[in-house]
């Protein structure tokens, strides 16, 4: 029956990640290190508004770009932590968890047989999510000699009149490596230098120690050539509620939010955390 899948299909591997998810959660007693979550349930004053908007019978579907509340709310966020200003009407994606917002910039950028440099060890959807654009993922493997930090000089030897974009995840899940400032500078040049996009998964910023996290759209000339994506799922123990964000320039989240329009429809889960000074407090 392989005859009626797509070639792409077929050369993107099962989720070795969620094959060992399925098999903790046959077992007892057994703490699973294969899925990024924290260690407890979602705080109660969340759980307590889902359960008062189901109880007000905000069931409804939402705006497909997001509550505009909730985009506020994510605006004054990262200019708060980062200092970096988005427009919540044009800057501001709400996305069904950084997964969807992965497959949406993938989608709005990649044309066929465009090569996008992604550092390895990596999380296991990056390149499947290449792939399933017929992009062709380039990897960078990074070493626990330099922390699984990649090299400037190994990403520019990778560059080709092919290359699309540079695609980060820092931190980095599944190595726990956080990118040196000094590197992200570089890498911002590179990307300058050969007119590529960088695509930043920041997940995991508010769950690094001893340094400060850096918005990599934040750095110079970087916001109009960087997409970053984030969300709640760490930060706020929020992984079932699948609760993602992407921010970059007005064309690329237009073209993000034109495939997420036919494809996804933002349901109401949304008005949780974009109660007055949630956010804030985070």
């Amino acid at each position: 029956m392989s005859r009626f899948l797509s070639q792409r299909v077929q050369r993107v591997p099962h989720s070795g990640i969620r094959k060992f998810f399925d098999i903790a959660a046959t077992m007892q007693d057994v703490i699973s290190l294969g899925i990024g979550e924290p260690d407890f349930v979602t705080p109660n004053p969340i759980r307590r508004a889902g359960i008062s908007s189901i109880e007000a019978g905000r069931t409804q579907y939402t705006s497909n770009s997001g509550l505009l509340e909730l985009r506020e709310a994510i605006a004054a966020y990262l200019e708060r932590l980062y200092g970096v200003h988005y427009d919540p009407e044009t800057e501001v994606l709400v996305t069904v968890g950084v997964s969807e917002a992965m497959y949406l910039i993938m989608s709005a950028v990649v044309n066929p047989g465009d090569e996008v440099i992604v550092p390895d060890p990596t999380y296991v959807s990056y390149t499947a999510e290449v792939i399933l654009t017929d992009g062709i993922p380039v990897l960078i493997p990074t070493s626990i000699d330099d922390d699984f930090q990649v090299s400037p000089a190994a990403v520019e030897r990778a560059i080709t009149p092919k290359t699309k974009a540079i695609l980060l995840g820092y931190p980095n899940n599944p190595t726990g490596g956080v990118l040196e400032h000094q590197r992200m500078l570089e890498v911002a040049r590179l990307a300058e230098r050969y007119d590529l996009l960088v695509i930043s998964d920041e997940i995991y910023d508010r769950l690094v120690y001893g340094v400060e996290h850096v918005h990599f759209a934040g750095l110079p000339a970087m916001k109009e050539r960087s997409v970053v994506l984030g969300g709640f799922s760490k930060s706020h123990a929020m992984t079932g509620w699948r609760l993602g964000f992407a921010v970059g320039s007005v064309e690329i989240i237009g073209a993000m939010r034109k495939i997420h329009q036919h494809t996804i429809y933002v349901g109401p889960y949304q008005r949780t955390i974009c109660r007055p000074g949630w956010l804030a407090r985070w």
